[in-house]
């Protein structure tokens, strides 16, 4: 909202059961002069009325609390009054599926607690990303969620187009995803056949995170779905996502592709980088590959998504109408990096199309930017 030539600040609600946790986002927030933290209660049941009261641009919410949990609280909040929320989550095995629940709803973005005993180098590191996140969440894209949480797992997927007549075993996949990630890589790989060319994943995530998100990925699609390990082949049916916390890249070894993990140092701030994972598929499996970026905050990536296109490789991002932010992609766009926009909704089916086409010569300058998805 604009008020003259001034902006107003980004007015948070915290709901969070900890009166610390309330406190320390209290003041990393409120020491931030764009943004102001309009009220802070302890449970749910409080919120809702403070919600009607202040209408809060964004709020923080946490997973556990006492007399209603987070998530149904999300779920009524998602369905009745959509806004941007980010969660406080526990890195734990526990806390990371009630975080990946809590995206499928639609909350926007997620932060690990406070530490009682943080340093202040790392209160410092811990104040910027909570600051960021909640700029983020003010000016992202807000879902209704598409399923209750009590249906995470589709018992009869529909079944996609096969393409069991393409060498499958030379086309790699590379995505590339942040922000609103998780549940946008969800949609494609659930649309995806079980005899696809082999897909290599960097989503920035959490390292106790990347665990449990492959694995729900794997329970939602005809995929093969896991973390990557050093070494491995690349095979048909199968899907890749990068740690938390190591670099994927994929090198090339006779006829075949190998998946190489590495803990070197971050790189646009990122560790795992989709600019690692993209430059490597550019250098390895060039015209055979196809690069798609993912909604996300920032430029990670665009540099190694315009390599592959001037490679020979075809590229294609989320539009900016389906993505919950539209930094990436929208970093891709702007240098040339993409042929396609593509709804998140139809990226998958655009796949098997590029799929069936022949690969093209290695260009600079050609584009399908203007082209229908």
């Amino acid at each position: 909202m604009t008020i003259g030539m001034e902006t107003s600040p980004i007015k948070v609600l915290i709901v969070d059961d900890s009166a610390l946790v309330r406190q320390v986002l209290s003041h990393i927030l409120n020491e931030q002069p764009d943004i102001e933290v309009v009220g802070a209660c302890m449970d749910p049941i409080f919120a809702r009325e403070k919600i009607k009261q202040l209408q809060p641009d964004v709020i923080t919410l946490d997973v556990e609390m006492p007399r209603m949990d987070g998530l149904t609280f999300l779920d009524n909040l998602m369905r009745l009054h959509p806004m941007p929320v980010v969660m406080i989550s526990s890195l734990t095995e526990r806390g990371a599926e009630a975080t990946l629940k809590a995206l499928d709803l639609g909350a926007v973005d997620y932060v690990s607690k406070p530490k009682s005993n943080i340093g202040q180098g790392l209160l410092n590191d811990y104040a910027e990303e909570v600051v960021s996140k909640v700029r983020i969440a003010a000016k992202s894209r807000v879902f209704r969620h598409r399923r209750p949480v009590t249906a995470m797992v589709a018992p009869n997927p529909p079944v996609p187009a096969s393409v069991n007549r393409l060498k499958t075993t030379q086309s790699i996949i590379a995505i590339g995803a942040s922000t609103g990630g998780t549940e946008a890589i969800r949609v494609v790989l659930e649309q995806m056949p079980a005899d696809g060319p082999g897909v290599v994943i960097t989503q920035h995530i959490p390292e106790a995170f990347a665990g449990p998100f492959a694995q729900r990925i794997n329970q939602l699609t005809r995929m093969n779905v896991a973390l990557a390990t050093d070494g491995q082949q690349i095979l048909p049916g199968h899907c890749y996502v990068a740690p938390g916390d190591q670099h994927l890249s994929v090198e090339r070894s006779g006829a075949r592709y190998l998946c190489r993990l590495s803990r070197a140092d971050p790189v646009n701030r990122h560790r795992p980088s989709v600019e690692v994972l993209f430059d490597s598929v550019a250098r390895h499996v060039g015209r055979n590959a196809i690069a798609v970026m993912l909604t996300g905050m920032g430029k990670d990536g665009a540099q190694g998504m315009l390599r592959i296109r001037q490679a020979g490789g075809k590229t294609l991002v989320q539009d900016e109408q389906s993505s919950v932010v539209w930094g990436m992609p929208g970093a891709c766009v702007s240098i040339g990096a993409a042929d396609i926009q593509v709804p998140l909704t139809r990226i998958a089916a655009r796949l098997i199309n590029l799929l069936r086409q022949p690969a093209q010569p290695p260009h600079a300058t050609a584009t399908l930017l203007g082209e229908t998805p």
